[in-house]
């Protein structure tokens, strides 16, 4: 307290002190230009001051540093002063911080009925003023409109106006069709947020990512738009190109060209995924990459098919799924439970909670699963990773999630239009929100590159001697290996799943797991254990294996 507070102390010896405890006007210029730059430099202090200054405090210390200031030997009177300073107005501007903290939580003042009359009545005054005062012709319905996106957008960044055309927009995409880029946005201090790339489609094939901002559309900067409007510039006829400006962190910004597209979501694709020896075993593989309607029924068809071939475990991607329904959520989940809570929700009242429970009956038999999730895995993302967590029937990998824990929806106004807005808030089963926070995964794997650190060619070998005898094949098998740098960026399916260490790691979790016999409870000890167990015996194996070719 005494260090946080110790540069008004030192301040207090000037004669700004005096302007401010006073208030008198027999002030120089000079000292009123101080006492300014004093208030200014610490606000909380000139309030603190404003508002004891007609107290017997303030008389206090003014009659203090007035004989403190006048007296040649005022060096033992400062220090008394300094001393009461401390004792009197310290605690008065920590109370005041305290205070202003605990407006936060303070439950929020609601106008009267007349009160709310009166500023309704003012907005009317404000709309008509300005339509008639504007410079140019205004456009009502856009101010309108406008005025209520504004209403909204100061609840929280997910609550929206919905014109006629957004309305219409956003109900294709829930059907899993409508025209653009394919990218999920949020709004984050004025700027646009990636949440996540939508699979297959043009931003996803530009390289953007999870965590960029997007800064300008076609040269525009974003920072006067809201979402909507941030959409609209984005949507357009298919075949069209927009030009995006996106902010990566730690790098330069990079002005993107896209071309818009008829968007197609496929919300599930899973396949069985092996590894270079059989004996290992089948692992289903099922890809969700947003919540829509039809998601629940695609995965029930995929578990039913990888089920048919004997997988022994399960790897759920939901990494870079920016949501979607919530009802979608729960039925994913309920695809790998047999019972247990799996959300709730919250609204503004005490008695407005909803809980959602698993019904019997696990499609998967209860085989190992695990969760990948990273920082693109957004809210019926992390639905479903916190209800597989928190029920112990799987193993959540990857890094945090977004941490939205909030619900949203529509209310139609009758005229085509609606509004979208919060109306819950999500807890885990464990009582817990992720909203702000996200999923912490049980074993935190951060997507990595695997560096070649071997060169292909070493600079010492049996050619590098001056009369090692010359191979006469050798100029053939130069001209055959030509390319390999440029055959690298030609990557089949599996050699990008190769190259994917969350889901290589995900893989060997779900074999360590099976390999261990647990099929409901694994505990995270033993999995992280038994992953470097099998590990281990799988390149003993292949040392085994090698041994035998040898022999």
């Amino acid at each position: 307290m005494y260090q946080l507070y110790t540069p008004f102390v030192f301040h207090c010896a000037s004669a700004s002190f005096y302007l401010i405890c006073s208030g008198g006007d027999n002030t120089s210029a000079g000292e009123r230009r101080r006492s300014c730059r004093l208030t200014a430099k610490f606000p909380e202090f000139g309030k603190t001051i404003y508002k004891i200054k007609k107290t017997i405090l303030r008389d206090v210390i003014f009659s203090s540093m007035i004989l403190c200031i006048e007296s040649r030997k005022g060096e033992k009177m400062f220090k008394k002063t300094l001393v009461l300073f401390m004792v009197l107005v310290v605690p008065v501007v920590g109370l005041t911080a305290a205070t202003k903290s605990k407006k936060k939580e303070d439950p929020v003042t609601h106008l009267t009925n007349e009160q709310i009359y009166q500023e309704l009545k003012k907005f009317a005054m404000v709309f008509e003023t300005a339509r008639d005062s504007f410079v140019e012709e205004a456009d009502e319905k856009k101010m309108l409109e406008a005025a209520m996106n504004g209403m909204l957008g100061a609840l929280d960044p997910h609550s929206s106006y919905l014109s006629l055309d957004d309305f219409k927009d956003f109900s294709d995409k829930s059907q899993g069709e409508f025209g653009g880029l394919g990218i999920q946005i949020t709004s984050d201090k004025g700027a646009v947020r990636v949440i996540s790339p939508i699979d297959d489609t043009p931003a996803e094939k530009a390289g953007i990512k999870a965590g960029d901002y997007i800064t300008h559309i076609d040269g525009e900067q974003v920072f006067d738009l809201t979402l909507n409007q941030a959409v609209k510039k984005m949507k357009g006829r298919p075949g069209t190109s927009v030009k995006l400006t996106v902010l990566t962190e730690g790098k330069e910004p990079r002005v993107l060209t896209l071309k818009r597209a008829i968007i197609k979501v496929k919300s599930v694709k899973f396949e069985e995924k092996t590894n270079d020896s059989e004996a290992d075993g089948k692992i289903g593989y099922i890809r969700i990459s947003d919540f829509g309607v039809t998601t629940v029924k695609e995965l029930k068809e995929a578990i039913t098919s990888l089920e048919k071939k004997k997988v022994m475990g399960y790897v759920l991607d939901v990494r870079n799924n920016p949501g979607g329904y919530l009802t979608a959520a729960i039925g994913v989940a309920d695809a790998f439970l047999d019972s247990g809570e799996i959300v709730s929700t919250r609204g503004k009242n005490k008695d407005d909670v909803d809980r959602a429970f698993a019904t019997a009956g696990d499609l998967t038999n209860g085989k190992p699963v695990v969760v990948l999730i990273n920082h693109g895995s957004a809210s019926a993302s992390e639905i479903v990773a916190g209800a597989i967590q928190d029920n112990n029937r799987g193993l959540i990998m990857g890094s945090q999630s977004f941490g939205k824990g909030s619900v949203q929806q529509q209310k139609p106004l009758g005229d085509g239009t609606a509004i979208h807005i919060t109306v819950a808030r999500y807890y885990t089963p464990s009582g817990n929100s992720i909203q702000g926070e996200g999923i912490t995964p049980d074993i935190e794997v951060l997507q990595s590159k695997i560096e070649v650190i071997e060169k292909k060619k070493s600079l010492y070998s049996e050619a590098s001697f001056n009369n090692a005898l010359k191979n006469e094949d050798a100029k053939k098998k130069d001209k055959k290996s030509g390319d390999d740098d440029e055959d690298l960026l030609k990557l089949t399916d599996e050699e990008k799943d190769q190259r994917d260490y969350q889901l290589q790691r995900g893989m060997d979790m779900v074999r360590a797991m099976s390999k261990l016999g647990s099929k409901k409870t694994l505990t995270l000890d033993a999995a992280e254990e038994t992953l470097v167990i099998s590990v281990v015996k799988k390149d003993d194996k292949k040392e085994e294996k090698k041994d035998e070719k040898k022999k």
